[in-house]
């Protein structure tokens, strides 16, 4: 994997960049916000190590803007020392794929790594969904509503590539945890969240809501014709 660190801490950052090149995989760095964006919106990375306590701009922000105005979908390790729900919560809402709490074993940083990759590259070979007007490419992650383009972070993405992908299973939430994030969650919080946000976005765009709850056991997807 070609890999981008975005760490202001040397110390932290030269072991993370010492191991995974010595694992074999191609390993660029970044201290600050600034030249770390500069670098995953230009650069061809397979997978983003970022920092969220970053001088010149925050790890928050930047995922934000690497999502949003530069349009890229690579995976993203987000690491931090805060450990409590709602920073994990931002971290997804701001573009994240994984979160990992400080301090962290190597091992795990490139375990999590190379699941995201895989993730990421089985998208890739996906063809477009379409359900209703809603239409899904997972190759670029763009989402349409009536032809309009919207916005949605990655993860609400996932979310919906996954129901999408079988739209008449009702999709309980074990099952959506695991395609999205590879595993369980602890809680639904981090679920609920993201079917909040995905919710909302669908509605304002379409008029009416597509994303039906079954009480007791998931969601299902009712979409109107086109």
């Amino acid at each position: 994997m070609r890999i981008l660190i975005i760490e202001d801490d040397s110390a932290i950052a030269a072991n993370l960049y010492d191991y995974l090149e010595a694992r074999g995989h191609g390993v660029d760095a970044a201290p600050d916000g600034i030249a770390g964006l500069h670098l995953a919106a230009s650069g061809d990375f397979d997978c983003i190590l970022l920092d969220v306590g970053l001088p010149r701009m925050d790890g928050f922000a930047l995922c934000r803007r690497l999502r949003e105005d530069a349009h890229k979908d690579t995976p993203v390790l987000m690491i931090t020392a805060r450990d409590t729900l709602d920073d994990k919560l931002k971290g997804f809402e701001h573009g994240a794929d994984d979160y990992l709490v400080k301090p962290f074993a190597l091992k795990e940083v490139e375990a999590r790594l190379t699941a995201l990759h895989r993730r990421h590259a089985h998208r890739v070979t996906q063809q477009p969904l379409q359900a209703g007007n809603i239409t899904l490419n997972p190759r670029t992650m763009a989402v349409t509503v009536a032809g309009k383009p919207l916005t949605l972070a990655p993860k609400c993405v996932r979310l919906l590539e996954t129901i999408m992908a079988e739209p008449d299973r009702t999709h309980n939430r074990a099952s959506l945890e695991s395609a999205v994030w590879g595993k369980p969650q602890e809680t639904s919080d981090t679920l609920r969240v993201h079917m909040h946000l995905l919710r909302r976005a669908l509605t304002e765009a379409a008029g009416y809501d597509p994303l039906k709850t079954v009480h007791g056991i998931g969601y299902r997807l009712e979409v109107r014709e086109k």
